[in-house]
């Protein structure tokens, strides 16, 4: 059964562009052009991915991107967001409030569809890879067998992005990763740094996880590495 991909775009050129090139990778694609519709959209038919315009009518992207992060049946839902505002500021904002990658227009099409691909399959872990995973440090206990995190037994509530971030500082702890390589790792795909993409998503986990806002140490104009225990 095809992924199926949600858009929600008020330009009907960008929806149908994007609903072109991602129909014709295989994926079954839903367009909405206001909030509104896609919020009922995703409430008749969860999508295994969300593509969200900032600025729409009725319902904005950004309250739209809250909402589904509250709710428990879209918590998890991959959510690239897709806006004309390129500034740093309204990236991190967007990146801060849930979105798993941030996109700014113009963009290539065939590289949206290469950040779907990149989201679609790191959203889901592999079994194989991932059974009996578990990894403590200090109060907190992440496994990915079943997907969640604890902190002085305790969940978190993390998106798939912040989870597998998480997750990857867990398993190099001790060693610093570069942001192109947590972006190719964790995102699956290389990109501009300056995109900020992973400092947004490290200052989300240290706000979700206080333990971490010392033991994440920031190695300047390089990445991040978690100190040892």
């Amino acid at each position: 059964m095809p992924k199926k991909v949600l858009v929600v775009e008020d330009d009907p050129d960008i929806s149908n562009l994007v609903a072109h090139y991602l129909a014709g990778e295989g994926y079954a694609v839903g367009v909405a052009s206001d909030g509104i519709k896609g919020l009922q959209h995703l409430k008749e038919n969860t999508p295994d991915l969300l593509i969200l315009d900032l600025i729409l009518p009725e319902l904005g992207g950004l309250d739209l991107c809250k909402m589904l992060r509250k709710d428990s049946r879209t918590s998890a839902l991959p959510i690239l967001m897709l806006s004309a505002l390129g500034e740093e500021s309204d990236r991190i904002v967007g990146l801060e409030l849930g979105a798993d990658d941030y996109v700014t227009k113009p963009f290539s099409p065939k590289e949206l569809v290469v950040r779907v691909k990149a989201l679609l399959r790191r959203s889901k872990p592999n079994e194989k890879e991932t059974l009996f995973s578990l990894y403590r440090y200090g109060p907190i206990v992440l496994s990915e067998t079943n997907h969640d995190v604890k902190v002085h037994g305790k969940g978190v509530h993390l998106t798939a992005k912040e989870f597998a971030l998480l997750a990857q500082l867990l398993k190099s702890k001790g060693r610093v990763m570069t942001r192109k390589v947590l972006l190719d790792t964790v995102w699956g795909y290389e990109s501009d740094v300056t995109t900020r993409t992973v400092d947004a998503h490290i200052r989300t986990l240290r706000k979700k996880i206080p333990y971490l806002t010392k033991t994440i140490q920031t190695v300047i104009s390089c990445g991040y590495k978690l100190i040892e225990e």
